[in-house]
This record gives C-alpha cells, sequence and structure tokens, in this order.
C-alpha cells in the first residue's frame, strides 16, 4: 500500500506543475505550451498543497487567497493513475485548513467534475462571471 504525503507551499517546479496538470487531464484546459504563463501561476500563488508518492507529484492544489475571505482554487489536479483513492479530497482539506474561519474556498469546475463538487458539499452558484484575456470591457 503506498503512503501519500501532503505537504504544504513546498515549491515545485513549472515543468512538475506541467507534467502533474496532463497527468490529470486538466492539462486540456490550461496553457500548458506557454511556459512563461505557466511559470507565472506557480510563482505568483500563495497557497499550494502537493501530494507526493515517494519523489513523485501526484497532486496539486493551487490557490490564491487571502486567508480571510476568498480562496480562489484555481487547479485541483491529480495524476489519473491516482484518482478515486480521496487524494483530491485530502487536498481541498488541507488547503481548508489553511484558512481563517470565515475564509470561502472558491472554484470554477471542470464540468464534468460538477457532480464530484456537488457530492463534497459545494454549493453551485450561478452569478460567476468571466472576462477572457484580450477581451475588452464594455462600456457602460
Amino acid at each position: 500500500m503506498m503512503t501519500i504525503q501532503y505537504l504544504i507551499n513546498t515549491p515545485i517546479s513549472t515543468n512538475q506543475f506541467i507534467d502533474i496538470l496532463c497527468r490529470s487531464t486538466l492539462g486540456e484546459r490550461r496553457p500548458i505550451d506557454d511556459h512563461e504563463c505557466m511559470e507565472g501561476m506557480v510563482n505568483n500563488s500563495n497557497l499550494l498543497v502537493t501530494a507526493w508518492d515517494g519523489d513523485k507529484l501526484v497532486g496539486v492544489a493551487r490557490s490564491m487567497t487571502d486567508f480571510h475571505y476568498a480562496c480562489y482554487l484555481s487547479d485541483l489536479a491529480v495524476d489519473r493513475d491516482y484518482q478515486r483513492q480521496g487524494i483530491g479530497k485530502q487536498l481541498q482539506i488541507l488547503t481548508r485548513q489553511q484558512l481563517g474561519k470565515h475564509c470561502k474556498l472558491i472554484l470554477i469546475a471542470a464540468p464534468a467534475a460538477n457532480a464530484y463538487y456537488q457530492q463534497l458539499g459545494y454549493a453551485a452558484i450561478p452569478r460567476c462571471w468571466v472576462l477572457d484575456a484580450g477581451q475588452a470591457l464594455e462600456p457602460s
């Protein structure tokens, strides 16, 4: 039986991040071919929880947060070969443990993951709005 070790804010390289995204299917929805963008994503996150099987990165929860009111869980990725073992849930639990008592955990789910987050107790909020990169704000 494998033992998964979880670490808080242990740095990972951009290449490790890209690799785990690819091994989790999340790479399909991230700009993995833009190394500068991916490097910025890793370097500018202020909460990173990782899961390791020995020296192999098998899961990551990457967030931006003020630690008191809002935490945006931008990436939750678990290696396909390690899914359905509770690693994703544990990454979320550990992320939540780093946050203050009033802090909300916020994420945008991939369409196929809606049922997963609902069963964990997340509420679906239809008020999320997204302005794509390069899209100008319309004058009011």
